[in-house]
Parts: structure tokens; sequence; C-alpha cells
């Protein structure tokens, strides 16, 4: 029966592909992998998005309203589902979150799913699939199982400031002819980065503090000793990083001695808040740890919001860098308000105010904050 359930839905999609051919001129596109694929722009009535991230850019550019399916992971109403990310704040789970409980599964999702799953996926009957799982020969072979265009997207190293965010963006604005949309995204990050690095830009190199950012995501929680040599919002905001000398590109472990030596000229700290729940039981078990710490004992460290929850929150990390050039050079961005930045940025990239929502998040601990060090651990 499943069989025979299988192939009625691959005629059903295959006779709406068809309807496509003769209604609208098809185009040629190629994805983020490098895959040519044949597409009716604008034309597509019902969207399934799979693989870390996939709904998440979906949201940002495409229309809610004509998803048919959603991973498990993203269904927040159900009981058995991978719930390792429910205390990060998610920001197009809490913009749309209503609809997102609504629909039918079309696979669990998560990190330790690293398959489609075409029988659910077909029993979504999709006209399209938007895809995160970045295997060309396995994006094939599910385009051949459920006869309808598999497009997948992609995001480089530096997140929401990688050209491959930027091309992704377009590529969901042209599969649905949203480019308009997809464009109004881009233009408002690049004045984001732009004004941000012009604030920045005139603050000398020997007047420029060394700022130490850990706890950064990577695959799952880390803590202090987690680090990134070359932390793109650094860069952005014209921030010196202790960390520079380091080899290794992208999320980092060092030892605790190198993190002892980078302490005595660390004048602040950043901390992913992701890394909280794995710091304070280290804290608990020994209180020195940050005594070697320059910035800790001065009290200047920072909490910045955790970014990475089933891959990259673009406009969280967007946010972080506001609140990083703020925190370094609080006197050139005294007119920022972190919380009317956030709702900003949500706005623009998901349509809805969030700060209030994100703030509230279990693992945001309130929000942006300078940690009271004599206290924050212990709890």
């Amino acid at each position: 029966m499943k069989k025979m359930f299988s192939l009625f839905l691959c005629v059903v999609i295959l006779s709406g592909c068809f309807a496509y051919a003769e209604s609208a001129e098809s185009l040629i596109i190629t994805d983020m992998i490098g895959r040519e694929v044949e597409i009716f722009p604008g034309k597509y009535e019902r969207v399934v998005c799979i693989g870390a991230g996939a709904l998440r850019m979906y949201s940002y550019v495409g229309d809610i309203s004509l998803l048919c399916g959603v991973e498990d992971i993203d269904n927040e109403t159900l009981e058995a589902r991978p719930k390792m990310f429910d205390a990060v704040a998610r920001p197009y789970v809490l913009a749309y979150g209503d609809v997102f409980s609504s629909l039918p599964s079309c696979g669990v999702g998560g990190p330790n799913a690293q398959t489609a799953e075409a029988e659910k996926i077909l029993s979504c009957a999709p006209d399209i699939i938007i895809s995160e799982y970045e295997d060309a020969e396995k994006a094939n072979a599910l385009q051949e199982q459920t006869g309808v265009p598999v497009i997948t997207l992609k995001t480089g190293p530096d997140g929401v400031f990688s050209e491959a965010f930027v091309q992704s963006m377009r590529l969901l604005g042209k599969v649905f002819d949203r480019s308009d949309r997809a464009e109004k995204l881009i233009y408002f990050v690049d004045g984001e980065r732009a004004e941000i690095s012009s604030r920045t830009a005139g603050v000398s190199e020997t007047d420029r503090p060394l700022v130490y950012i850990c706890g950064l995501g990577n695959w799952g929680t880390t803590d202090h000793l987690t680090t990134a040599p070359n932390y793109i919002s650094f860069d952005i905001a014209n921030v010196q990083n202790v960390c520079a000398g380091i080899t290794g590109k992208g999320v980092v472990p060092i030892e605790e001695e190198k993190f002892i030596e980078l302490g005595e000229s660390m004048d602040i700290m950043i901390i992913d808040a992701a890394a909280v729940k794995n710091i304070r039981p280290m804290y608990a078990e020994d209180k020195t740890i940050f005594d070697t710490c320059k910035a800790y004992q001065n009290g200047e460290v920072y909490l910045q919001l955790a970014y990475n929850a089933y891959y990259t929150n673009f406009e969280i990390a967007l946010i972080n860098t506001w609140f990083t050039a703020k925190t370094v050079y609080p006197e050139l961005f005294a007119d920022i308000d972190m919380t009317e930045k956030t709702d900003e940025v949500t706005e623009m990239f998901l349509g809805k105010p969030l700060a209030d929502r994100i703030f509230a998040c279990q693992a945001s601990f309130g929000g942006f904050q300078k940690i009271n060090t004599d206290t924050f651990f212990e709890q």
C-alpha cells in the first residue's frame, strides 16, 4: 500500500509539473551545490524545506502560506521530536510556529537525522523541495524519487555576511518570483554592515581593546575554551581579536593554558549565551577558572545571544555584531538601543518585532547584558 500511495503521489506531482510546462516558461537555474535544475518561477504552491537552516532561509524570502509540511524539530507542539534547541531562540519558529504546528511532518529533522525522508516528503505532496542537505548525489536521487525540483541552499563560514548567504537569498527570490524581497533583505544587511564599520573605522589600532569571543556553538554547545580567531563580527566592527594569532578557521578549541595566557591581555570577554549551561558546572567545580583573566577580574564580561540552533540564526548573528560594536565602543553607539535594534532586524528578516520573545527564551538569560561576575555563574 505504501508503494502504491507513493506512486500515486508521484503521478499527481508529475502531472502538476507537466501542467507548468504547458502554462509557464521554465528556467534552468544552478543551485548552491552546482546542480542544474529546471524550475517554473513563481508557479509553486506546495513547499517543503528539509535540513538544517532550509526552513529558516525560506522564511526570510518565501511565502509561509505555501508550506505543506515541516520537519518535526520545527513543530514545537509534538511530544516526540528533537528538543535539543528548545531553550535557544529560533526567531523563524517564534514568528511562524503557529503555522508550522498546523502542518504535517516531512521528516524528523535535527542534527541526528541527516537523511531526507522521501516517503514523508511525498505524503505532503510538495511541488518543490528546498534543501540544506549539501550532497548533489542525494539531491538528485530525492528529485528522481519525488518527481519535483530539489533546490539546495548553502551559506558560508561568515554566516549572514557570507556571499553564499546572498546567493541563497537570490536563488530563493528567483525560484519563487520574489527577487524584490530578496534584494531588499540583501540591501538591508549590506547597509547594517557598512554602518557598523563606518562608525568604528576611525579608531586607531592602538586604541582598540583586545577582545575574546567564546562559547560559539559548533554542532553542539561549547564553553569558554572555544573561540574564533577569525570572527567576522570583529572584522566588521574593527575590533581587535585577542586570538588573532591562533591557527585555525571557524570555531576552534584552545587549551586551558592558552586561555590563561590570553587572559593576561584580555580587555573584554564576550560569551555566547549557549555556552552558559556548560560553563556553570565547570565554575561550580573550580571557581578559579577565570582568576587569571583580566576582563573577568575587571568585570568586563558580556553576554551575547546564542545564534547557532539548528544552524545559524542569521538575524541574530547580525544583531550580535551590533552588540559587539556597542560593547567595545560604547561612546560610538550610545544611540543604539539593543531592544529596538533587535526588533528592527527581526522585522526586516521575518516581518515581526521579536525582541521580547527572543530575550524571554531560557537560553537568552534575559537578553544582551554585562555579566555580574560575582553572581552570574553561581546560579
